[in-house]
């Protein structure tokens, strides 16, 4: 019997199953505390269950063991009572006409190749389902609080989707105040984005991508026509900068020209005002 623990009652119920390398069938469950995320990840409680094979907890069947007794008694009266401290099996005589089988050392060793690579393949088979079974669940878990966040406010948002992959969450809200949301100049999307960023980071160790309706996708548009001249100017100079740029836009303008210019020095920098552009240089002159 093994007690064990995991963020959702499914990672639980994964793990139970990688632990006794068995199917879940297979085994006897008790939940003894239902996860629960709390708000944010604040006062979160954890799955925990007792698991033990269904074998183990099986009563012995009689019936059998009479069946396996009855021949034993028979063959220790008719056959060789002196040998007492000889195996039973050793004890039975083959029928008339018939030999008893031999032990082929070859296929005993065939046989254990087998077992070992069934084995290994279906840890590894358990230990991926593990994987997928964890990212489901995070998804469900920052999906179910992003939610609990938005019902707070005074938005109807109706859509929240979320996908991680790899080390991304990519986020998608919408709804009849999608354009609140988002903001005059998409200062309340900067500001949200900014407080899941910090979250997700902090505590799942994630970077985000968050679109509300479609201003993501616009922004990145609008950047990128913006950007034409500015890529024109740096493959004739080698070098050039952006203008000062506010929130998500600096971040799309980053990412599209570290994609133009991979092989030269892309950077956030700082004005004395505190104003945000992108530098493109040389690595050597920085």
């Amino acid at each position: 019997m093994k007690r064990i623990e995991a963020k959702t009652l499914e990672a639980a119920y994964a793990l139970a199953a990688e632990a006794f390398g068995c199917s879940l069938t297979e085994l006897d469950c008790e939940i003894v505390q239902h996860a629960s995320s709390g708000f944010l990840g604040l006062f979160s409680k954890s799955a925990i269950i007792v698991v033990a094979p269904k074998q183990a907890n099986e009563p012995a069947k009689p019936t059998r063991k009479k069946q396996e007794a009855k021949p034993q008694k028979t063959t220790k009266v008719s056959k060789k009572p002196e040998s007492t401290q000889e195996p039973i099996a050793e004890s039975i005589d083959p029928a008339p006409g018939k030999t008893e089988p031999v032990t082929d050392k070859h296929t005993a060793a065939q046989e254990t190749v087998l077992e070992s690579f069934f084995d290994e393949k279906e840890e590894a088979e358990d230990q991926s389902s593990v994987e997928v079974a964890a990212d489901i669940s995070l998804q469900e878990e920052i999906e179910k609080e992003l939610k609990a966040l938005i019902t707070l406010s005074c938005f109807d948002i109706d859509v929240v989707e979320v996908d991680v992959i790899e080390n991304t969450a990519y986020i998608f809200m919408d709804g009849k105040d999608a354009a609140l949301l988002i903001g005059k100049e998409g200062y309340r999307y900067n500001a949200l984005s900014y407080l899941i960023s910090n979250w997700l980071h902090n505590k799942h160790s994630l970077y985000i991508k968050l679109e509300i309706a479609q201003f993501l996708a616009s922004q990145q548009e609008m950047i990128r026509s913006y950007m034409e001249p500015v890529i024109e100017h740096i493959e004739q100079e080698g070098w050039g900068r952006t203008r000062a740029l506010d929130g998500i836009l600096v971040q799309i303008a980053l990412e599209q020209l570290r994609e133009a210019f991979p092989n030269k020095y892309v950077a956030i920098k700082r004005t004395r005002s505190g104003e945000r552009y992108v530098l493109i240089n040389e690595f050597n002159k920085r």
